[in-house]
């Protein structure tokens, strides 16, 4: 099976490129080429998808089976994804996110006919923009179009509502005993999946005929509350966590840029029924829990001391937010405090 992934060396894709390839599918990668990340084995093509001269030079009169987006964000994303690739694929998948289903959710299940609405989250909301014009090419140009909505997926970065994405902020401030915040009271229900798992299911849906015109989410079947991440992370780490819990409310009125993370997704609770990935790959099952997921996540970081980037800004942010909780209750957060 002949299939180009636009990315393919991200957070998430990045391990499913690598499966792709051990299951002996032709992979293309199309990106500018800025990641040093290798797929060994992986085609690369080199363009900017933003750019049209750029990509058509990089596609020349290439076809293939399937093409995955996983870096379309935008509604001109998605009219020029159709434009380019209508008469190149058999089948077009968009990376969507979970992010879409409707917030606040009206059931802590999620199933993929839970309504797509997101009020607080312009990310979401661009999300479904995408979503919308996808299926409707499908239904008015037989646009051949499959969509997946991944969940807090993690590989090599702390899959956290607050301490900072893609860096080791969170890591080293357990590791020096700095408190860290869990929003709420950490009581409410999440489901972190690991991308090997992702991928499992993702992979099985590519070239598959039956999945084109719909709508999936794939992600673990263990449920955690914020509480056990951030102490399963700790454990890890083998430190003790010096857990603060805040509002959400509180939060983001320090931090208004962490509405859209919070109020549009991990303040609720969200347990997803993946009967529908179940049926549609026969056999996929999530089999990494998260107490050997974050494992793996340290020792990514450990293999290069480079790795363990310290986001300054994330640590100014958490003790702005320490700071001003902390004078709401005349209580002193600092270190040792």
């Amino acid at each position: 099976m002949k299939v180009l992934f636009i990315g393919g060396t991200g957070f998430i894709s990045t391990a499913v490129s690598h499966m792709a390839i051990e299951q002996g599918m032709e992979l293309y990668l199309l990106n500018r080429g800025i990641r040093s990340t290798e797929i060994p084995g992986a085609h690369q093509l080199t363009g900017d998808i933003h750019n049209s001269e750029s990509m058509l030079n990089a596609l020349k009169d290439l076809k293939f089976d399937v093409v995955v987006d996983w870096i379309a964000f935008t509604a001109e994303d998605i009219e020029h994804d159709i434009a380019v690739f209508s008469a190149r694929t058999k089948q077009f998948v968009f990376i969507s996110s979970a992010s879409v289903y409707q917030k606040p959710p009206p059931d802590y299940i999620i199933t993929e006919s839970t309504p797509v609405e997101n009020p607080y989250w312009e990310y979401s909301r661009n999300k479904i923009a995408c979503e919308d014009l996808l299926m409707k090419a499908y239904d008015e140009e037989d646009f051949p179009v499959t969509i997946v909505r991944p969940s807090y997926t993690y590989n090599t970065y702390f899959p956290v509502a607050i301490g900072g994405f893609g860096c080791y902020t969170l890591a080293d401030r357990m590791l020096k005993g700095n408190p860290i915040i869990v929003h709420g009271d950490g009581t409410s229900l999440w489901a972190n999946t690991h991308a090997e798992d992702f991928a499992k299911g993702f992979l099985g849906l590519l070239g598959n005929e039956k999945a084109i015109g719909q709508t999936f989410h794939i992600t673990s079947d263990e449920v955690v509350t914020w509480n056990q991440i951030y102490q399963t992370i700790a454990d890890a780490l083998g430190v003790e966590a010096k857990i603060v819990h805040i509002p959400s409310d509180f939060i983001i009125k320090v931090i208004p840029e962490m509405t859209g993370g919070l109020f549009g997704d991990k303040t609720w609770s969200a347990i997803f029924d993946n009967s529908k990935i179940k049926s549609f790959v026969p056999g996929f099952q999530a089999t990494i829990p998260f107490s050997v997921g974050i494992r793996r996540t340290l020792e990514w970081f450990d293999a290069d001391e480079k790795r363990k980037r310290i986001d300054d800004n994330v640590n100014r942010e958490m003790d702005q937010i320490l700071k001003a909780y902390a004078e709401s209750l005349e209580i002193d957060y600092s270190a040792g405090g």
